[in-house]
């Protein structure tokens, strides 16, 4: 008998949502900064040539901070653009934020007639949001499916960030949920 774990995963997005609207500006930006910060330090950061980074919204980790000293670093910046009709996306480099416009889900996108495709992912570390992740290191998005797409071909490193109160012992996961390279919250960084 097959279980039916959506009504599980509605339920863990919606706490994990619910605590993030309960953050007041001044602790979320607190510990967006120490993510991004144990981020930066780690060597597999260091090494990577290229950034592979989301844009996020009011309620995810922020990532504007770690794009800039990106940047700062002396490397490539590239973010996704969703494909129209699929459930697939684009990375593309940006040199600047200019370089966005609101796109899919209200996140903002590359603007695809200034910006270039990554064919490389080689040597990039992908950061990945998620509302909700477990010991082993699986995420539970917003349940589109778009990285679990993106991250099937990916042979970098997949880092996910995610509030050290979004974690639990085990979620509900599919047969094409990955399991990510490492998860860092404000607290600790951990690997599977």
């Amino acid at each position: 008998m097959t279980v039916d774990i959506r009504p599980l995963k509605m339920r863990l997005r919606k706490e994990a949502k619910a605590y993030r609207l309960s953050l007041s500006a001044e602790e979320k930006e607190r510990n967006d900064r120490k993510i991004a910060n144990k981020l930066i330090g780690l060597w597999t950061f260091r090494e990577a040539d290229t950034l592979l980074a989301y844009m996020s919204t009011d309620i995810e980790v922020d990532t504007r901070y770690l794009i800039e000293r990106a940047w700062e670093l002396g490397k490539k910046v590239a973010v996704p653009r969703c494909v129209p009709g699929t459930r697939n996306m684009v990375f593309y480099y940006i040199t600047s934020f200019d370089d966005l416009e609101n796109g899919a889900f209200g996140v903002r996108e590359p603007i695809v007639s200034q910006c270039r495709p990554v064919s490389d992912f080689e040597t990039g570390i992908c950061v990945v949001p998620a509302l909700v992740f477990d010991k082993k290191c699986f995420r539970l998005g917003y349940g589109k499916g778009y990285y679990d797409r993106f991250l099937a071909a990916f042979k970098g490193t997949a880092v996910g960030i995610c509030y050290e109160a979004c974690r639990k012992d085990s979620i509900p996961r599919g047969k094409y949920d990955k399991c990510l390279d490492l998860f860092i919250t404000e607290n600790r960084i951990y690997t599977p």
